[in-house]
């Protein structure tokens, strides 16, 4: 119970001050994986269990932080925009797999190569919410803010057939299952949009309706938002789509749809989506990042800053080549593409469908990047948003 007192109090100041970290280089994640961590020393928690508490915690957060950033976005300017953010889904994403694959493949000796690319699928996957400041600071253009939200909203998604794919293969099970791997690809990639959509908009359609005519009120209204997430998250998995991309997808049907209605949906929604965030990076604190530190070694460590500084940077260059961005804006969109709950919450999922003997270092490989990220991302993000505004003015 004292750690539970311990969380909470803490958990009452960071609500109090939250305005003010905001544009500090402390961010809220970093103050729950350093929570979680230093508590798991304490033994005021116990672990029994604990890891299967995470993996639903981290995928409930996803899942309501990616409708509620899809929600936020502007749809209209997003196809004016729409350049940007599909060159680095579709051409960045896939070469900072390859580029990824090849820098693991130099420092991960005696690794089987689908081993070897399941690490760099994982570590694709960006997550703004450990950058919040950079898409929330109204300095930034709205361009370069709605374009890193929809590449981290979508990517994780788009990430995740591969993550999947990888990890039958390392794994070897001659069920056949990889074998059908361009139909499972077809499927996740096609069916979560068409469930999105549809849902997103008959959702919006359903919400403005009941808000016109009085029939709801803004908390029960906040209630049916956080439904509406969940089930198109649901109904994608049902037939093999992809959950992360359905919820995503009827989060930028439906704010489309309300345009600005329902104001209090938004409010409802994030608060709930941030206390599951916080959960989730403190439990990520607590269960897995001692013991992930513990087996961070020189090859390690390497590999995950040629990610976050060369690999992603790179990747993104290249995709945006032609477009006439400035160079800055190219290292701006590169740079800010943080690893998170996504790049976690992967790693949880191909624990039990890999090659045991990789599974765990992958994992560790993973939470260390997540921990390192949050740290680098964090103290940069506040400071990197107003310096870049600054250049905008």
């Amino acid at each position: 119970m004292a750690g539970l007192l311990i969380v909470a109090l803490i958990t009452l100041a960071v609500t109090m001050v939250a305005k003010r970290l905001s544009s500090t280089i402390i961010t809220v994640p970093m103050i729950f994986i350093g929570l979680g961590a230093g508590l798991s020393y304490t033994g005021l928690f116990p672990l029994d269990g604990a890891r299967e508490g995470l993996h639903i915690v981290a995928e409930l957060a996803l899942i309501i932080l990616l409708f509620l950033d899809a929600a936020k976005v502007n749809l209209s300017e997003l196809v004016r925009e729409r350049t940007v953010p599909m060159r680095m889904l579709l051409i960045g994403l896939p070469l900072a797999i390859l580029l990824g694959t090849v820098a693991a493949w130099a420092l991960l000796p005696g690794w089987s190569i689908f081993a070897i690319a399941l690490v760099a699928a994982i570590l694709a996957p960006t997550d703004a919410a450990l950058g919040q400041p950079v898409i929330t600071d109204p300095t930034v253009p709205e361009m370069e803010r709605q374009s890193i939200s929809v590449e981290s909203g979508l990517n994780d998604g788009l990430a995740l057939p591969s993550v999947l794919l990888f990890a039958s293969l390392a794994a070897a099970t001659g069920d056949g299952d990889s074998q059908n791997w361009p139909l499972f690809i077809a499927s996740q990639l096609t069916l979560g949009p068409l469930i999105g959509v549809v849902l997103g908009y008959l959702g919006g359609k359903a919400f403005v309706y009941a808000d016109t005519r009085g029939l709801s009120t803004g908390t029960h209204e906040g209630v049916g938002a956080l439904a509406l997430a969940g089930g198109a998250y649901i109904a994608a998995t049902l037939v093999d789509g992809n959950g992360f991309i359905a919820a995503f997808v009827a989060g930028l049907a439906f704010g489309h749809i309300v345009k600005g209605r329902c104001d209090f949906i938004y409010e409802f929604t994030e608060s709930e989506g941030q206390l599951l965030s916080w959960g989730a990076f403190f439990l990520l604190g607590l269960i897995l990042v001692p013991e992930a530190v513990s087996q961070l070694d020189g090859p390690t460590l390497t590999l995950i800053l040629l990610s976050l500084f060369v690999i992603r940077p790179l990747a993104i260059w290249l995709s945006l080549a032609g477009t006439g961005l400035a160079p800055v804006t190219k290292l701006f969109f590169g740079w800010f593409g943080p690893r998170g709950l996504a790049t976690a919450l992967f790693a949880l999922i191909i624990v039990e469908r890999t090659d045991p003997e990789y599974a765990d270092k992958v994992l560790m490989i993973a939470i260390n990047a997540v921990w390192i990220s949050a740290l680098l991302h964090g103290l940069s993000a506040a400071p990197g948003a107003r310096w870049y505004g600054r250049k905008h003015e």
